[in-house]
């Protein structure tokens, strides 16, 4: 990665776009965003992961570690396209604060699935596009849309305990039966992909065309209840029987008694070494198609993963197992090229190995304002490393990210002693801390300063994109006004760009 380029970046996941139909899409507004940041001297919009979501709708916890989410396609594009009538594209949902994904996906699945019929109807050139797609991408796709088949089938991802034995073992001649049985459905899920992988290159390829680069995310692990559990298990802690024998989390610390127990099955890194980790290439190398930077969530599980044993409720009684990352970089690099456009995400415990690994393959960390501010017997701690006077060149700094609170609901919420703290670093009275804090971040030496949109329009708690380890219609669901695209305050980041040279 490039390190002599100062640039800065708006944090917002495509869901949280205005859009006629429930959810933020890759249609007309993403477009308009992209004209936003351009005019605004942005020049990074990362996203959070693009993944089909399930239960809970977090975008990290994907039924798939390649797939695109089909809620994410735009109607309007497709009827543009001519596989939708204009019935259809009129067909919006109500206007709501937040997403609704249970009424998202009421609305907006029927309505794809006619649009693939009405392209597995048709042939020409588009067709023809559509198979190379289908050839190319069939190592990942062909299970990726049984998976999906018999998840509704069965009404149920959960393969290990919801679906027929036979089915759940991946018994070849089960799984024939049911390719064949199924093979219309499995088709139409096939075209959804190649529909979301054609208006994402055509919204990538117009932000390249407008200085902008996309900034996309790769969560460490897979989810259970996942087409990669079920199709991959020899890569995974799963057992003979489809049960994990081990679950991911993070240790206890002062944030948690209990650490968090996240569930995901762990890696079996010696079946990965194996075969020259490439389930892992082809990984990196598909979110390298899609976007032009990606952002590695829980980068010290690279380093060393906390495994949690089978049966335990909480996440206490794990132990660090050591994961072999520079191999895995050196296997990336080799397929890759030197130059990897990855970002660490090394919050939480990090120790000097996890720092070296980072390091020594010339990665940025990340750098979050809000951690910055803390006492230590009283004292301010002035050697935080999160503060803006002591921010490395090789860094991504943040305000604040998906898991935190907007900056201004984090301020309101601070003690006294707190906030004065935060105001006398600042010179500011309680009114300007969200501008200072950006400005700060905007001249501090990092090579890349990103912000939450939600700061950026200067919102409260109201606006918090998740609250960790919880479960709700309020998480993965804010979303903006159709106003807030060309937001006046974008002025201000443009502002700054050109004051601390972080413009094209």
């Amino acid at each position: 990665m490039a390190k002599n380029t100062r640039k800065a970046g708006v944090l917002l996941h495509i869901t949280s776009l205005p859009s006629d139909y429930g959810i933020g899409d890759l249609g007309d507004n993403a477009y308009r965003f992209v004209d936003s940041l351009e005019s605004s001297s942005i020049g990074l919009w990362q996203m959070l992961p693009v993944g089909p979501t399930g239960y809970g709708d977090s975008p990290y916890a994907a039924r798939s570690a390649f797939a695109g989410n089909e809620l994410l396609i735009s109607p309007r594009l497709l009827y543009l396209d001519g596989y939708l009538s204009i019935e259809d594209a009129m067909n919006k949902a109500p206007e709501t604060e937040r997403v609704d994904y249970g009424e998202a996906r009421a609305l907006k699945m029927p309505m794809l699935r006619r649009a693939a019929e009405a392209f597995l109807a048709s042939g020409g050139s588009e067709r023809r596009a559509y198979e190379a797609f289908r050839k190319k991408e069939g190592w990942w796709l062909e299970d990726y849309a049984l998976f999906q088949v018999l998840a509704d089938e069965y009404n149920d991802s959960r393969w290990f305990i919801a679906w027929p034995e036979k089915l759940k073992m991946r018994d070849p001649e089960a799984l024939g039966k049911k390719r064949e049985e199924k093979s219309h459905e499995i088709d139409v899920y096939a075209v959804l992909q190649y529909f979301f992988y054609k208006q994402f290159m055509d919204l990538r390829a117009y932000a390249n065309e407008h200085s902008v680069e996309l900034i996309g995310d790769i969560p460490i692990f897979v989810a259970g209840d996942s087409a990669d559990a079920w199709s991959h298990r020899e890569l995974l802690k799963i057992d003979e029987n489809g049960e994990q024998e081990a679950s991911s989390g993070v240790p206890p610390d002062a944030f948690s008694a209990d650490g968090q127990l996240w569930g995901n099955p762990l890696y079996r890194w010696d079946e990965h070494i194996k075969t020259g980790f490439r389930w892992w290439i082809d990984r990196f190398r598909r979110n390298l198609d899609l976007f032009d930077i990606v952002r590695v969530d829980h980068f010290r599980g690279l380093e060393a993963c906390w495994e949690v044993p089978k049966g335990e409720k909480t996440a206490k009684n794990g132990k660090w197992v050591k994961s072999p990352g520079q191999q895995l970089f050196d296997a990336l690099r080799s397929e890759l090229g030197c130059d990897l456009p990855i970002i660490a995400e090394d919050l939480g415990i990090i120790t000097p190995e996890v720092e070296a690994l980072r390091i020594g393959n010339g990665l940025p960390g990340m750098k979050i304002l809000q951690f910055a501010f803390a006492f230590d017997n009283g004292e301010w701690q002035t050697d935080n490393a999160y503060l803006p006077h002591n921010i490395e060149k090789l860094s991504v700094a943040y305000t604040g990210t998906h898991d935190n609170n907007t900056t201004k609901g984090w301020y309101s919420e601070l003690d006294d002693g707190m906030k004065d703290y935060v105001r006398r670093y600042f010179e500011c009275s309680d009114d300007d801390v969200l501008w200072r804090m950006i400005r700060a971040l905007m001249g501090s030496p990092a090579m890349y300063a990103i912000f939450p949109m939600q700061d950026i329009l200067g919102l409260g708690s109201e606006a918090r994109m998740n609250v960790p380890s919880t479960c709700g219609s309020s998480n993965w669901s804010w979303r903006m006004r159709k106003e807030d695209i060309a937001s006046p305050s974008f002025e201000g980041i443009r502002y700054y760009s050109h004051l601390y040279g972080r413009d094209r």
